[in-house]
């Protein structure tokens, strides 16, 4: 089956469209078409809802000393999913955690930028324990006013899109496609599969393995989210030497080392499955089980061996046939 492809950077990663021609007499525009207006769309997502853009709307909306600021509905579906993956996680994907990831030094974007080899700095990491949510809540916060197109929350409480604005962004292109045989949306590796073909013949999805940077392992999904969250994607060192990370243990504001540094999980959207991935690493590796075991994943433990949780089949990458023209990666 015919499909455009389009590979560019956003969001700080790399964005990857996959859309099957409409069927004859459809009356849809062409997978070029689709493809592009998917593409200006994650553009302007990323424009108006990055904390690194001091032109954004994200940026202005943080910087309203006003407890009550208006808002345009992307940016309200923003904070809405933010709200909905704080909830969903228990506190642990908490989209506050704006002063403290700055203090660890992730003020600016990383993206291009060579990081610590993970391997390194596990043996300098600090003992072991799961995540736990900050006592405060103060996500909780956070009101959503579609009625009088505002949001709603205490001056000074910051809002980041880090943990959930690309698997939204993903679905929100995926709701654009209805109609379209086969798609996959890859927002730096949250990815929404789609469409009646997809079921039939369904896309290879591959897992890094965070310490080798292999693909170690191969899901076949034709519906719906999978995400990958992993310490081995943005780590460095503070104004102090230390090596750190982007995952934050919301409790203390301080990198987690939780005896997991890679968790994959699976979704009916994106934006679930990229807060279940986020969650099971926070958590480690007895409660990550549990979070992954309704909906499936895979979980990597610090010595880098690789755990099968839950409802999912994976092929380790030794015995999968070879790659089909529809592989993407998680």
């Amino acid at each position: 089956m015919k499909e455009h492809d389009l590979t560019f950077d956003a969001m700080g990663s790399h964005v990857r469209l996959l859309i099957g021609e409409p069927p004859a007499g459809a009356d849809l525009p062409s997978a070029a078409e689709a493809t592009e207006s998917a593409r200006r769309f994650v553009v302007e997502f990323d424009r108006a809802l990055s904390r690194f853009k001091p032109e954004s709307e994200l940026s202005a909306l943080n910087d309203d000393p006003r407890e009550r600021v208006p808002a345009s509905p992307l940016l309200r579906r923003a904070i809405q999913a933010g709200i909905e993956a704080a909830e969903l996680s228990d506190g642990l994907v908490d989209p506050t955690l704006v002063g403290e990831i700055e203090r660890v030094g992730y003020i600016d974007s990383r993206a291009g930028m060579a990081g610590e080899p993970l391997a390194d700095a596990l043996g300098s990491a600090p003992p072991r324990r799961p995540a736990r949510p900050r006592p405060d809540s103060r996500w909780r916060e956070l009101v959503v006013d579609d009625d009088a197109g505002e949001v709603i929350r205490p001056a000074g409480l910051r809002f980041d899109t880090g943990g959930t604005g690309k698997g939204l962004a993903a679905d929100l292109v995926a709701a654009r496609l209805r109609g379209y045989p086969r798609f996959v949306v890859d927002c730096g590796g949250d990815i929404r599969i789609g469409g009646a073909g997809a079921l039939t013949w369904p896309y290879e999805v591959f897992v890094e393995h965070p310490l080798s940077g292999e693909r170690s392992h191969l899901i076949r999904l034709g519906f719906g989210g999978i995400a990958t969250s992993g310490l081995n994607v943005r780590i460095w060192r503070d104004a102090e030497g230390r090596v750190v990370h982007h995952l934050l243990d919301p409790a203390t504001g301080e990198p987690a080392w939780t005896g997991l540094v890679g968790a994959t999980a699976l979704g009916d959207t994106a934006l679930e499955a990229e807060t279940r991935a986020k969650a099971a690493l926070l958590s480690g590796p007895l409660e990550g089980r549990r979070i992954l075991a309704e909906k499936g994943g895979l979980i990597v433990h610090d010595d880098g061996e690789v755990e099968r949780v839950g409802p999912i089949a994976v092929i380790p990458t030794t015995a999968a046939a070879s790659a089909e023209p529809a592989e993407v990666a998680a």
